[in-house]
């Protein structure tokens, strides 16, 4: 069987279940998952695992995210999006020196109320589908990390942005907030997602031309984590689950609490989570 990570290029107008059914169809399997839903009026880097690969695409999931977002101001939206209907006109009067400055107060450590059209769920139901029955409901606000954000382009009315941010972050509610500081109100025009699990938009395939060759190997799937090489003889231990001793080895750039990739021969073995002196197992690969 077919198994490993495809990066695609997600086309207009499919939601990212469709490329799931796509891909099942194509390598005539069922195991197969996505790494971080895109609407699907959204493009751009989407992960997929095939077989074993779907166990490990969380982690990808969880790493930061880059978009490029077209920004139209002077509108608002039901939706954030272009998608809705317009709810407030209001004029714009400010140029690039004040949009850049809005933008640069939301790098850091900022907190969302997730949109009414968001997958998240309240009271055990769908946001999008409680506002599709025209409900609108109170939700909390949630932590999200802006790691960088500029203005690329900016023409009067629309500005072109370059975001990194957590995963999770609903980048046109960001845009509306920009937009509410400006006093114009803002939604968004389109969405890119340019990098995703240390991916970016240049490795992607579009999915019309993907064949098995385009299969990356399972390794991949945590392309974001760092890689631990490990021994035949500690290899043995990692695929029955057990801890691994450091034995005061020091991981660079890994802190108290981070997963490590564990592998042999550059193979994927499992994730690990570093403890103290000590790699404890999160999730290991198993037998095939």
């Amino acid at each position: 069987m077919t198994e490993g990570l495809l990066v695609i290029d997600k086309p207009p107008g499919m939601t990212s279940h469709d490329v799931v059914d796509r891909v099942r169809s194509l390598f005539d399997t069922t195991k197969v998952g996505h790494a971080g839903t895109l609407d699907p009026d959204a493009t751009g880097v989407l992960l997929i695992g095939i077989g074993r690969a779907t166990r490990f695409l969380s982690y990808a999931q969880a790493a930061p995210k880059r978009y490029r977002a077209v920004a139209a101001f002077g509108a608002t939206t039901t939706t954030q999006d272009a998608s809705g209907d317009v709810i407030e006109e209001r004029p714009i009067t400010f140029g690039r020196r004040e949009l850049e400055r809005a933008v640069a107060d939301f790098e850091g450590d900022i907190e969302q109320v997730p949109p009414m059209v968001s997958a998240v769920r309240v009271a055990g139901q769908r946001l999008h589908k409680m506002a599709r029955m025209g409900k609108e409901v109170e939700r909390k606000p949630r932590p999200q990390t802006i790691y960088e954000l500029r203005v690329v382009e900016f023409d009067g009315a629309t500005a072109t942005l370059d975001v990194r941010c957590s995963a999770g972050t609903y980048v046109r509610t960001l845009i509306n907030d920009i937009g509410e500081v400006l006093g114009s109100g803002a939604h968004m025009k389109s969405l890119v997602r340019t990098e995703a699990g240390g991916f970016t938009l240049e490795e992607a395939i579009a999915l019309d031309d993907v064949a098995r060759e385009h299969v990356r190997p399972l390794i991949d799937t945590v392309k974001g984590l760092y890689a631990f090489e490990v021994d035949p003889d500690a290899a043995k231990l990692v695929r029955n689950g057990r801890p691994l001793n450091l034995f005061g080895a020091r991981l660079p750039g890994v802190d108290e609490g981070d997963h490590v990739a564990v592998t042999n021969d550059q193979t994927l073995l499992g994730v690990y989570t570093l403890k103290g002196e000590r790699l404890m197992p999160d999730r290991v690969m198993g037998l095939r």
